[in-house]
Protein backbone atom coordinates (compact mmCIF):
# COMPACT_ATOMS: atom_id res chain seq x y z
CA UNK A 1 0.00 0.00 0.00
CA UNK A 2 2.70 2.86 0.85
CA UNK A 3 5.03 1.62 -2.29
CA UNK A 4 1.64 1.87 -4.72
CA UNK A 5 0.96 5.42 -3.01
CA UNK A 6 4.09 6.73 -3.63
CA UNK A 7 3.71 5.64 -7.11
CA UNK A 8 0.73 7.70 -7.75
CA UNK A 9 1.47 10.53 -5.51
CA UNK A 10 4.60 10.60 -7.92
CA UNK A 11 2.46 9.94 -11.23
CA UNK A 12 0.21 13.17 -10.03
CA UNK A 13 2.79 14.84 -9.44
CA UNK A 14 4.51 14.38 -12.78
CA UNK A 15 1.71 14.65 -14.71
CA UNK A 16 2.86 18.63 -15.09
CA UNK A 17 5.63 18.25 -17.08
CA UNK A 18 2.90 16.36 -20.00
CA UNK A 19 -0.01 19.25 -19.55
CA UNK A 20 0.06 22.58 -21.05
CA UNK A 21 2.15 23.97 -21.01
CA UNK A 22 4.28 21.27 -21.30
CA UNK A 23 7.95 20.32 -21.45
CA UNK A 24 7.01 16.81 -23.46
CA UNK A 25 2.92 17.54 -24.37
CA UNK A 26 0.24 14.43 -24.44
CA UNK A 27 -2.86 14.58 -25.40
CA UNK A 28 -5.68 16.00 -22.79
CA UNK A 29 -7.33 12.93 -22.74
CA UNK A 30 -4.31 11.07 -21.56
CA UNK A 31 -3.38 13.37 -19.27
CA UNK A 32 -6.30 13.68 -17.72
CA UNK A 33 -6.80 9.64 -17.49
CA UNK A 34 -3.94 9.14 -15.54
CA UNK A 35 -5.08 12.11 -12.90
CA UNK A 36 -8.50 10.68 -12.42
CA UNK A 37 -6.87 7.24 -11.92
CA UNK A 38 -4.78 8.60 -9.13
CA UNK A 39 -7.62 10.53 -7.90
CA UNK A 40 -9.01 7.45 -7.35
CA UNK A 41 -6.69 5.71 -6.02
CA UNK A 42 -6.04 8.40 -3.37
CA UNK A 43 -9.91 8.10 -2.48
CA UNK A 44 -9.58 4.41 -1.98
CA UNK A 45 -6.58 4.88 -0.02
CA UNK A 46 -8.78 7.75 2.22
CA UNK A 47 -11.75 5.19 2.23
CA UNK A 48 -9.40 2.21 3.44
CA UNK A 49 -8.01 4.72 6.51
CA UNK A 50 -11.51 5.36 6.98
CA UNK A 51 -12.63 1.95 7.59
CA UNK A 52 -10.03 1.27 10.10
CA UNK A 53 -10.54 4.67 12.06
CA UNK A 54 -12.58 5.75 14.52
CA UNK A 55 -15.47 7.79 12.89
CA UNK A 56 -14.64 10.71 15.28
CA UNK A 57 -10.62 10.89 15.07
CA UNK A 58 -11.29 10.43 11.50
CA UNK A 59 -13.11 13.07 10.75
CA UNK A 60 -11.14 15.16 13.59
CA UNK A 61 -7.54 14.90 11.72
CA UNK A 62 -6.84 17.53 9.31
CA UNK A 63 -4.99 15.38 6.98
CA UNK A 64 -7.98 13.62 6.25
CA UNK A 65 -9.62 16.65 5.22
CA UNK A 66 -6.80 18.45 3.51
CA UNK A 67 -7.16 15.31 1.06
CA UNK A 68 -10.57 15.18 0.27
CA UNK A 69 -10.69 18.95 -0.30
CA UNK A 70 -7.87 18.79 -2.88
CA UNK A 71 -9.42 15.52 -4.89
CA UNK A 72 -12.27 17.54 -5.14
CA UNK A 73 -10.91 21.14 -6.25
CA UNK A 74 -9.03 18.84 -8.95
CA UNK A 75 -11.84 16.92 -10.09
CA UNK A 76 -13.56 20.23 -10.62
CA UNK A 77 -10.83 22.05 -12.00
CA UNK A 78 -10.08 18.85 -14.58
CA UNK A 79 -14.12 19.10 -15.59
CA UNK A 80 -13.77 22.82 -16.21
CA UNK A 81 -10.73 23.05 -18.19
CA UNK A 82 -12.15 19.92 -20.46
CA UNK A 83 -15.49 21.63 -20.74
CA UNK A 84 -14.05 25.06 -21.65
CA UNK A 85 -11.72 22.84 -23.81
CA UNK A 86 -14.53 21.79 -25.48
CA UNK A 87 -15.75 25.49 -26.52
CA UNK A 88 -12.30 26.21 -27.44
CA UNK A 89 -11.75 28.57 -24.40
CA UNK A 90 -8.00 28.59 -23.10
CA UNK A 91 -7.51 28.24 -19.38
CA UNK A 92 -5.41 27.17 -17.21
CA UNK A 93 -5.16 24.49 -14.62
CA UNK A 94 -5.20 25.99 -10.97
CA UNK A 95 -5.68 22.78 -9.16
CA UNK A 96 -1.73 21.69 -10.23
CA UNK A 97 -0.86 23.85 -6.50
CA UNK A 98 -2.62 21.67 -4.98
CA UNK A 99 -1.18 18.72 -5.91
CA UNK A 100 1.71 18.42 -2.94
CA UNK A 101 -0.90 18.08 -0.34
CA UNK A 102 -1.04 14.57 -1.33
CA UNK A 103 3.08 14.38 -0.90
CA UNK A 104 2.34 15.60 2.94
CA UNK A 105 -0.78 14.74 4.26
CA UNK A 106 -1.04 10.62 3.63
CA UNK A 107 -0.24 8.41 6.38
CA UNK A 108 3.19 7.57 5.09
CA UNK A 109 4.33 10.97 4.87
CA UNK A 110 5.36 11.50 8.34
CA UNK A 111 9.05 12.52 7.57
CA UNK A 112 7.67 15.31 5.22
CA UNK A 113 5.22 16.76 7.67
CA UNK A 114 8.17 16.57 10.28
CA UNK A 115 9.93 18.73 8.21
CA UNK A 116 7.36 21.03 6.40
CA UNK A 117 6.19 21.95 9.76
CA UNK A 118 9.65 22.89 11.01
CA UNK A 119 10.15 25.03 8.35
CA UNK A 120 6.75 26.71 8.77
CA UNK A 121 7.64 26.84 12.38
CA UNK A 122 10.99 28.69 11.63
CA UNK A 123 9.95 31.09 9.27
CA UNK A 124 8.71 33.34 11.68
CA UNK A 125 11.78 33.31 13.63
CA UNK A 126 13.88 34.95 10.65
CA UNK A 127 11.52 37.22 9.60
CA UNK A 128 13.71 39.60 11.32
CA UNK A 129 16.31 38.88 9.81
CA UNK A 130 14.72 39.15 6.03
CA UNK A 131 13.17 42.85 7.01
CA UNK A 132 16.83 44.14 7.59
CA UNK A 133 18.02 42.68 4.80
CA UNK A 134 15.26 44.34 2.99
CA UNK A 135 15.69 47.36 4.63
CA UNK A 136 19.35 47.51 3.55
CA UNK A 137 18.83 46.14 0.06
CA UNK A 138 16.30 49.84 -0.20
CA UNK A 139 18.26 51.93 1.35
CA UNK A 140 21.35 50.99 -1.63
CA UNK A 141 18.29 51.26 -4.30
CA UNK A 142 18.07 54.90 -2.87
CA UNK A 143 21.83 55.79 -2.92
CA UNK A 144 21.72 53.76 -5.92
CA UNK A 145 19.28 56.88 -7.50
CA UNK A 146 21.02 59.32 -5.99
CA UNK A 147 24.37 58.94 -6.91
CA UNK A 148 23.55 57.50 -10.74
CA UNK A 149 19.80 58.99 -11.86
CA UNK A 150 20.96 62.79 -12.55
CA UNK A 151 24.22 61.11 -14.79
CA UNK A 152 22.06 60.83 -18.14
CA UNK A 153 24.19 57.19 -17.86
CA UNK A 154 23.07 54.40 -20.25
CA UNK A 155 23.36 50.71 -20.49
CA UNK A 156 25.14 49.07 -22.95
CA UNK A 157 21.92 48.59 -24.67
CA UNK A 158 20.94 52.08 -24.88
CA UNK A 159 18.58 52.38 -21.78
CA UNK A 160 18.25 54.52 -19.01
CA UNK A 161 20.42 53.35 -15.96
CA UNK A 162 19.86 53.58 -12.71
CA UNK A 163 16.71 55.77 -12.70
CA UNK A 164 13.45 54.05 -12.13
CA UNK A 165 13.37 53.14 -8.01
CA UNK A 166 11.60 49.95 -8.46
CA UNK A 167 14.09 48.40 -11.70
CA UNK A 168 16.91 48.97 -9.04
CA UNK A 169 16.09 47.41 -6.33
CA UNK A 170 15.37 44.62 -8.61
CA UNK A 171 18.74 45.04 -10.21
CA UNK A 172 20.65 45.20 -6.41
CA UNK A 173 18.07 42.27 -5.66
CA UNK A 174 20.00 40.15 -8.83
CA UNK A 175 23.19 41.50 -7.71
CA UNK A 176 22.76 39.86 -4.18
CA UNK A 177 23.01 36.16 -6.18
CA UNK A 178 25.99 37.71 -8.32
CA UNK A 179 24.12 36.96 -11.35
CA UNK A 180 24.30 40.31 -13.13
CA UNK A 181 28.01 41.01 -11.80
CA UNK A 182 29.91 43.22 -13.07
CA UNK A 183 27.61 43.90 -15.75
CA UNK A 184 25.31 45.53 -13.68
CA UNK A 185 28.24 48.07 -12.79
CA UNK A 186 29.63 48.65 -16.11
CA UNK A 187 27.80 52.26 -16.62
CA UNK A 188 29.08 53.46 -13.60
CA UNK A 189 32.18 52.39 -14.02
CA UNK A 190 32.48 53.26 -17.12
CA UNK A 191 31.87 56.82 -16.18
CA UNK A 192 33.89 57.06 -13.32
CA UNK A 193 36.30 53.84 -11.59
CA UNK A 194 35.63 54.81 -8.28
CA UNK A 195 32.01 53.83 -8.43
CA UNK A 196 33.05 50.55 -8.19
CA UNK A 197 33.20 51.57 -4.47
CA UNK A 198 29.24 51.58 -4.44
CA UNK A 199 28.89 47.71 -5.60
CA UNK A 200 31.82 46.15 -3.47
CA UNK A 201 30.43 47.70 -0.61
CA UNK A 202 26.75 46.46 -1.19
CA UNK A 203 27.79 42.98 -2.34
CA UNK A 204 30.17 42.94 1.35
CA UNK A 205 26.73 43.75 3.12
CA UNK A 206 24.21 41.98 1.56
CA UNK A 207 26.05 39.15 -0.50
CA UNK A 208 28.67 38.18 2.24
CA UNK A 209 27.24 39.62 5.60
CA UNK A 210 23.58 38.99 5.36
CA UNK A 211 23.24 36.17 3.22
CA UNK A 212 25.34 34.33 5.22
CA UNK A 213 23.62 35.03 8.52
CA UNK A 214 20.20 34.61 6.82
CA UNK A 215 21.87 31.24 6.45
CA UNK A 216 23.11 30.89 9.74
CA UNK A 217 19.11 31.84 11.19
CA UNK A 218 17.19 29.51 9.03
CA UNK A 219 19.47 26.58 9.83
CA UNK A 220 20.13 26.85 13.74
CA UNK A 221 15.93 27.60 14.16
CA UNK A 222 15.10 24.73 11.69
CA UNK A 223 17.89 22.90 13.42
CA UNK A 224 15.85 23.57 17.02
CA UNK A 225 12.72 22.86 15.71
CA UNK A 226 13.38 19.61 14.31
CA UNK A 227 15.05 18.47 17.22
CA UNK A 228 12.39 19.68 20.05
CA UNK A 229 9.50 17.98 18.14
CA UNK A 230 8.04 14.80 19.74
CA UNK A 231 7.90 12.14 17.27
CA UNK A 232 4.36 11.78 17.89
CA UNK A 233 3.73 15.61 16.76
CA UNK A 234 3.85 15.12 12.94
CA UNK A 235 0.81 12.79 13.16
Amino acid sequence: MRTATYFFIFLNLSLALFEEPAVYPLPFLATSVLEVLCLLVFLGRLTHFAKVTLHNVFWKDTKNICIMVAILLSLTDLAIYGILRLYDVRSIRWSRIVRPIFLINFAESRQIRRAFRSIRNTLPEITYVFLLFMFSLLMFSLMALKLFGERNLQTAEGLPYFRNYLEIVFDLYVLVTTANSPDVMMPAFDFSSWYALFFIAFVIVNTYIFMSLFLAVVYNNYKKHLKVMPGGACD
